[in-house]
């Protein structure tokens, strides 16, 4: 058995996230559900890692920072790492170059008033990459980026430049007919994510629903998608990390929390398991790029 590490991130998005990405700008009472996040999903949260005593990362927009400021202080007293996340959880690939710098450089300032410190890791709003995001990541210094699903289990280096060719039907299929074009290896560490380890698209209800079901199971969704991610990792491979994505606005209400210390507990009970910030994870592989490397048959 290497190194297993369990790293839960909070993407603690509220009322940015109705702003942002969510379809609620002009409506109050979707709004109201970000206000609602804010004020009793976070502490909720924080209350059920202090029970457990374990160590989590938040990734947090300006928004949320500057308009929850007792709530987000508590999550940097209680000790768990914060890192960007937007200011209003805007599209990356919608921005140019200078906004996008401007709200990176913004939200930065925002976390170390916070925590006394620069925050080491970036979290891409949308899980998007504009074309200046890899740079722009690379440029202010972040350990990290945790946006990406190049893998499953095992981070890699963040890559800048990657090109790929769009089908044109108005064009010669040779303007196309060309292969996936990796780029150049940057020193930021790429600790991957899934959208089947995120609590927004099946237990999140949104009126204009391009991905999200929102009256899922929650049960079902810790029993056939959390846990086997888990197993898999843990009986298959062997070492790796397992990346578990939440929000405020999902697994702060009621039915989410027991299922959420449940699944804490049951990883608990497995030899050889950590639960680590994202910033640990980084600083683990930065040291040793093979750490998490698979023991089993099993990539």
């Amino acid at each position: 058995m290497g190194d297993i590490d369990v790293a839960i991130g909070i993407d603690a998005d509220c009322v940015a996230g109705w702003l942002g990405s969510y379809g609620g700008a002009d409506s109050p009472a979707d709004l109201s559900r970000g206000l609602l996040a804010g004020t009793e999903g976070i502490p909720r949260l924080l209350q059920v890692f202090e029970d457990a005593d374990v160590d989590t990362s938040w990734f947090i927009p300006g928004h949320t920072i500057e308009t929850f400021p007792e709530e987000c202080a508590a999550v940097a007293e209680a000790g768990h790492e914060i890192g960007t996340h937007g200011y209003t959880h805007e599209n990356p690939t919608d921005l140019e170059r200078e906004q996008e710098e401007a709200i990176l450089t913004r939200s930065m300032d925002l976390i170390e008033d916070l925590t006394g410190s620069e925050p080491v890791g970036h979290r891409a709003s949308w899980w998007e990459f504009s074309e200046n995001t890899p740079e722009l990541v690379e440029e202010h210094g972040f350990l990290y980026d945790s946006s990406l699903m190049l893998r499953d289990f095992e981070p890699v280096r963040m890559r800048k430049g990657d090109t790929w060719h769009r089908i044109r039907y108005d064009q010669d299929p040779e303007t196309w007919m060309k292969p996936y074009e990796r780029g150049e290896e940057t020193d930021v560490v790429e600790i991957p994510i899934s959208w089947y380890r995120d609590d927004i698209p099946p237990m999140m209800f949104i009126k204009q629903p391009n991905y999200n079901y929102g009256y899922t199971s929650p049960r079902m969704v810790y029993e056939e998608l959390y846990k086997p991610h888990f197993d898999y990792l843990y009986q298959r491979r062997g070492a790796g990390v397992y990346t578990l994505t939440i929000h405020p606005d999902v697994h702060g209400r009621p039915q989410l929390i027991p299922l959420l210390e449940e699944f804490i507990t049951y990883v608990k009970g497995h030899d050889g398991v950590e639960f680590s910030t994202l910033a640990d994870v980084a600083e683990k592989y930065d040291e040793d790029e093979s750490v998490y490397e698979s023991e089993g048959r099993f990539v």
